[in-house]
């Protein structure tokens, strides 16, 4: 007999499946429906436009009671993501308090892809990214382009969506995840180009 959790999940996959959103797709990568994979979008006009990146989702049983863990595979260089563990930091996904069951994987997917556009400087997870954005947005831009390259104008058949067996949906990634090597190098990169922003992002020099 499935758990409450899986009967629920299941229903998101299926809605999921049912209908387009833009910029967003995800999946269960086990039969249990405990662990999904997911992709985002940049939004247009936004610093990230363009930009694709990857995360995992982890359920317990408990679902939607509690929420789940999201992760960024491909960890952005922003204020309210963490750079060592790739956890977005949203009130809901941070406090169980503030979580409400009428949450979604939409809904969660759709709040980061927001996130992404519109940081919230109080309290950042990454201060070196909340210093340069508020001291010197077009370095932030540069330091953006540096880390990560766009995904490459959309063609047919670029991202291809194909059935497994368990219903699952399997993608061709246009952006690889950062290897520990990769992450190194970036961390060289931000920390030069950081060294000469000042450390107090509230107060101008």
């Amino acid at each position: 007999m499935y758990s409450r959790a899986h009967i629920l999940l299941e229903r998101e996959f299926k809605g999921l499946q049912n209908k387009r959103n833009e910029g967003i797709v995800a999946f269960p990568t086990r039969d249990d429906m405990m662990s999904w994979e997911a992709q985002i979008e940049g939004l247009q006009n936004s610093i990230w436009e363009g930009f694709l990146f990857h995360l995992t989702i982890d359920f317990t049983p408990e679902y939607n009671l509690v929420p789940p863990v999201v992760k960024f595979l491909t960890i952005p260089f922003h204020p309210n993501v963490d750079p060592h563990t790739g956890r977005p930091s949203i009130h809901f996904l941070d406090n169980q308090n503030s979580w409400n069951t009428n949450y979604t994987i939409l809904s969660i997917l759709r709040a980061i892809q927001r996130l992404l556009s519109k940081p919230v400087l109080e309290n950042p997870v990454n201060l070196e990214a909340a210093k340069m954005l508020v001291k010197d947005e077009a370095m932030y831009r540069v330091v953006v382009q540096k880390l990560f390259k766009p995904a490459p104008p959309g063609k047919e058949g670029d991202q291809e969506l194909s059935e497994k067996p368990q219903g699952a949906i399997s993608i061709r990634h246009t952006v690889p995840t950062l290897t520990e090597k990769s992450r190194e190098l970036d961390q060289e990169i931000v920390a030069g180009l950081v060294s000469a922003v000042p450390l107090n992002p509230d107060k101008d020099n």
